[in-house]
């Protein structure tokens, strides 16, 4: 019973809480409709601005805003020239008379100009002559020229004018058509000025003793400083301080209260409100016992408190939706962020869709492949033979007999002859026996063949070459496919959250004495690490890869070393640097090779690149022939094999691109081997791919592992099957390859692979360039020339060892 009451009073709760957050959705947009949409706002401003008076005498901020209006939103005109006039008549009979004939001179002059090319250039000028105008009238008519007011009326000209640029920055942000991501600093200082502009207009209600300017002014410090800190806080204070003290000369210690609490609210704003408002009061007690007087004090913290009372009804919804467009604010940065990461997921999303786009081209050639069966190669056959008996049988007497009564035995005739033909150029002596037998115009029939079978042969030779083609489109479609879906794994892939491990190395720094300024992980996957630092130094020696990184791999039990180094060009500078794991094993290269003759350009061609993903990747590309040609072909073999592998592409799909480019590219025949290993430096697996190349030979110790495969060199069948052999590589381990050439070497032993294994086994030497030198010159010194070209390319895989120790440190106790 109890259980049933308390999911009852739980729903309660929750449909109250419901209704309650709808109705609240619905008074704000009501009111976001009636103030913003409807344009009440700005009348409510034009309203206050038609009775600001600062100088007791001059009114620019009416006209400012005229002509702000009539540029920005001109179908507002007529409601904020009727408020302007209502909020002058507040104030007095002259400013009435002066703002609807400053106005109205205004609305003249943009009736002269509206046509003319870039009017908005001349608004300061007008708003300027709208000011002055009236005022210089008005003096000659009244006989009241004065060296004073001359001088008011021109400093209410300029500031007018001054006005018009500040305001245009001001309005379009109380606009519901303008979408701003971020307020500019000249844009936020532009809005406090209009902000003090309108509180201008208050001055003069007064409640008892307490003024309602100060309320809303210091109200306003409150909700900035809360909002941005001290340097918007304190700037809140000066503005409106300055414009207030403008209108009122008794207002001028406001502005020290109000720039003091700004600041001191701004800096206690990590306090939340309460923090703000302590500010707000500190400043107020100061500045009060600083006037000495306790009759003024006393109003003084009543304004404050009612202030505050305003800031602590405010709703926090509405100091967060203008926190969003504040830079420096926690909302502007989480605004920012979910931007940023809508940004990246609408990007990954669309980069997954390209890939399905060529996972599904890559299917559809691929279907096409699998159509081609027996049934299509039979049609064929038989459209074949439906030519050469339009050609030979048509006009025969026989015809009827052969075809008619008698078809099976003269199709196969023709099918016997026409495959005879395809495999030499006369039929076998069999098959023109049963010809003759058969036909009464073998010759003929045997001719005709002849020529058609020509045509028969090209076209099935062009239908290779486009099945070939298709079959390459579809592995490069498939290929890119894999890649931009990897790539959009990447995109998506989130900094995770590693709090723990952050205070940990954020603790083990600062016992260096290292100020740390920002520490980012992004993944602590094993092998790969990946850590991003900025640090305080005065001098920078190198104590990333001294002291951070051996720390960092003492904490993290991974050899962490330096990728990226953004130093600070001055002294007591901020430092960026980039942390990842360290490879478990590097690769130590060596090369020797000789051209065919001792000539200068060989036909092979040899590389060593680095991949993504912590791989190693050594090849040789023996060109058919010798010379220049044999060069260019290896090259560009190895050219083609760099980019494609370094793209991401996966190694069987590399080698059969790189055989269709080879085979498609030219009808010449034109061959090149490859002999390919990736080693992973991570684990030290390795695969081979070796494509018509020679054995490669695996030294451990006085151990010899033999790593071969058969495949045919690239370019020869345009359908290449690649077979990889894997092998497990330890540390110490000597990779060598080799061209045929070196094998051709000594001709005087019969088994060469017995006797270069014998070779390689007796080297006392482990360095990868004496080895590849050693076998180079044993081969031409047992020969006694150089018969082809030779290339030997050796690698040793060794465990990666850093430059610099981990260093041990105190951990923090528990």
């Amino acid at each position: 019973m109890l259980g049933t009451l308390t999911r009852k009073g739980s729903q309660t709760i929750g449909v109250e809480k419901a209704r309650w957050s709808k109705l609240k959705k619905k008074a704000e947009g009501r009111a976001k409709y009636l103030l913003i949409d409807k344009g009440w706002l700005l009348m409510i401003i034009a309203l206050l601005l038609g009775r600001a008076v600062i100088l007791s005498s001059i009114s620019p901020f009416v006209i400012a805003l005229i002509a702000s209006v009539w540029w920005l939103r001109r179908d507002r005109v007529p409601a904020v020239v009727l408020f302007a006039v209502i909020g002058a008549s507040t104030y007095g009979w002259l400013q009435t008379g002066f703002v609807f004939t400053a106005m109205l001179t205004f609305l003249i002059l943009a009736f002269i100009v509206h046509t003319w090319r870039e009017h908005q250039k001349l608004l300061p000028l007008m708003a300027f002559l709208a000011c002055v105008l009236p005022r210089a009238i008005a003096f000659t008519l009244l006989d009241a020229w004065q060296p004073y007011e001359a001088l008011l009326m021109a400093a209410e000209g300029v500031l007018s004018a001054m006005l018009v640029l500040i305001f245009m920055q001001s309005v379009p942000l109380l606009s519901p058509k303008r979408y701003k991501a971020t307020l500019k600093n000249e844009e936020i200082v532009c809005m406090i000025i209009l902000l003090a502009s309108v509180l201008t207009g208050t001055i003069g209600w007064q409640i008892q003793d307490v003024s309602l300017e100060q309320i809303f002014s210091r109200y306003l410090v409150l909700f900035l400083a809360f909002i941005g800190g001290a340097a918007i806080g304190s700037t809140v204070g000066v503005v409106t301080g300055l414009v207030l003290s403008l209108a009122n000369v008794a207002n001028l210690y406001q502005m020290s209260l109000l720039a003091f609490s700004g600041l001191l609210g701004g800096l206690l704003k990590e306090g939340k409100k309460t923090g703000v408002s302590i500010g707000l009061i500190v400043g107020t007690l100061l500045i009060g016992i600083y006037g000495g007087s306790v009759s003024t004090l006393s109003p003084s913290l009543t304004e404050t408190g009612l202030a505050i009372i305003l800031f602590a009804l405010t709703p926090e919804g509405w100091i967060r939706k203008l926190s969003r467009f504040i830079p420096g604010t926690q909302e502007h940065s989480q605004e920012q962020e979910q931007y940023l990461q809508k940004v990246r997921d609408v990007t990954a999303v669309r980069v997954e869709k390209f890939s399905d786009v060529f996972r599904a081209l890559s299917k559809s050639f691929h279907l096409i492949d699998h159509q081609t069966d027996n049934d299509e190669e039979q049609r064929e056959k038989d459209y074949f033979l439906s030519h050469v008996t339009e050609k030979t049988c048509q006009s025969c007497f026989k015809k009827e007999r052969c075809w008619a009564k008698q078809f099976d035995q003269t199709y196969q005739v023709m099918t016997d002859l026409m495959t005879d033909l395809e495999e030499g150029d006369e039929p076998s002596r069999l098959v023109r026996k049963n010809v003759d037998q058969y036909c009464v115009k073998p010759q003929k029939l045997i001719d005709t063949m002849k020529y058609e079978i020509s045509f028969y042969q090209a076209n099935q030779q062009l239908k290779k070459q486009v099945l070939e083609s298709r079959r390459f489109v579809a592995d490069q479609l498939r290929g890119v496919s894999e890649v931009m879906e990897d790539f959009a794994k990447e995109i998506t892939k989130e900094r995770e959250n590693h709090e723990l491990q952050e205070q940990e190395i954020t603790y083990a720094l600062n016992q260096l004495g290292l100020e740390i300024e920002t520490l980012d992980i992004y993944t602590l996957d094993a092998g790969n690490i990946d850590i991003d630092l900025t640090f305080y130094v005065r001098n920078y020696h190198g104590e990333g890869p001294k002291l951070i990184a051996p720390l960092l791999s003492d904490i993290l039990k991974e050899t962490i070393v330096v990728t990226k180094e953004n130093i600070a060009p001055f002294p007591n500078g901020y430092c960026e640097l980039s942390f990842q794991s360290a490879k478990r094993y590097i690769m130590e290269t060596g090369v020797a090779h000789a051209a065919k003759d001792g000539g200068f350009i060989s036909g092979d061609s040899y590389s060593t690149m680095e991949l993504g993903a912590g791989k190693y990747a050594l090849a040789i590309s023996d060109g058919m022939g010798n010379g220049i040609r044999a060069h260019e072909e290896s090259m560009e073999t190895l050219r083609l094999l760099q980019q494609i592998l370094q793209s991401g592409i996966q190694e069987q799909v590399a080698i059969k691109s790189i055989n269709s480019i080879l085979s498609l590219r030219t009808t010449d025949e034109i061959f090149s081997t490859l002999d390919l290993a990736v080693v992973d430096l991570q684990d030290a697996t390795s695969k081979f791919i070796k494509i018509g190349s020679t054995p490669s030979y695996i030294k451990r110790g006085s151990q010899m592992m033999k790593v071969e495969s058969s495949n045919l060199p690239i370019g020869i069948i345009q359908d290449v099957d690649v077979e990889i052999v894997s092998e497990q590589l330890a540390p110490g381990d000597l990779l060598i390859m080799m061209s045929d050439g070196i094998l051709e070497g000594p001709k005087h032993v019969e088994n060469i692979e017995a006797w270069l294994k014998r070779k390689i086994r007796e080297l006392e030497t482990d360095d990868p360039q004496a080895v590849a030198d050693l076998i180079l010159e044993e081969v031409i010194r047992t020969r006694g020339s150089i018969g082809d070209d030779m290339t030997v390319l050796v690698a040793r895989l060794d465990h990666n060892q850093p430059q610099w120790a981990a260093i041990p440190y105190k951990r923090k106790e528990a």
